[in-house]
């Protein structure tokens, strides 16, 4: 299924292989900026052809999804479903997203995210999309908490950063 919709400033879109050197050039930026991510900057290497070929299998699999939100026809961010691979965990997956510094507090996550969970809902394969989080990132934490996510549980002190702060890994949930 291929999602199209203009919201606001932004179209909201399913991504397209042609999209991957943008996509990769989002997580490059966000990973190195170290806030809210488990790689660092120096872990993450991924090709723009491996890029491809994950965006390529995305496509492919009914159960998963991307979808990136353009601003004045540029990727501004975007937002990933990946499902469970084993048969009793299929109808699981995680959601991860993305967004350029300059274009936060601007509405793009909730829209994304409402988008990706109205494309959950209406997968008849899909009942429960889930994340992990920093306990740091208390907005985005507000934020799925207005979007129905809950709290399922805690990893304490899964995240060690190198000046030897630790942070919880908060596992969250919703049912679609």
């Amino acid at each position: 299924m291929t999602l199209i919709k203009k919201v606001d400033t932004a179209v909201i879109r399913t991504v397209r292989l042609e999209d991957a050197e943008a996509v990769l050039a989002i997580h490059h930026e966000v990973v190195g900026e170290g806030d809210y991510f488990i790689a660092v900057a120096d872990e993450f290497n991924k090709t723009a052809q491996q890029q491809r070929e994950w965006i390529q299998k995305i496509l492919e699999n009914q159960r998963d999804t991307m979808l990136v939100a353009e601003v004045d026809y540029k990727l501004a961010g975007w937002i990933v479903f990946i499902s469970q691979e084993r048969k009793r965990q299929s109808h699981t997956g995680s959601m991860a997203i993305m967004i350029k510094k300059e274009y936060r507090n601007m509405g793009l996550g909730r829209t994304m995210i409402t988008e990706l969970l109205s494309w959950a809902e209406q997968n008849p394969l899909i009942e429960k999309v889930f994340l992990g989080t920093f306990s740091t990132n208390t907005r985005a934490i507000s934020l799925y908490k207005s979007l129905g996510f809950v709290e399922e549980g805690r990893k304490v002190r899964e995240f060690k950063f190198s000046d030897g702060e630790y942070v919880d890994d908060v596992l969250m949930y919703k049912l679609v």
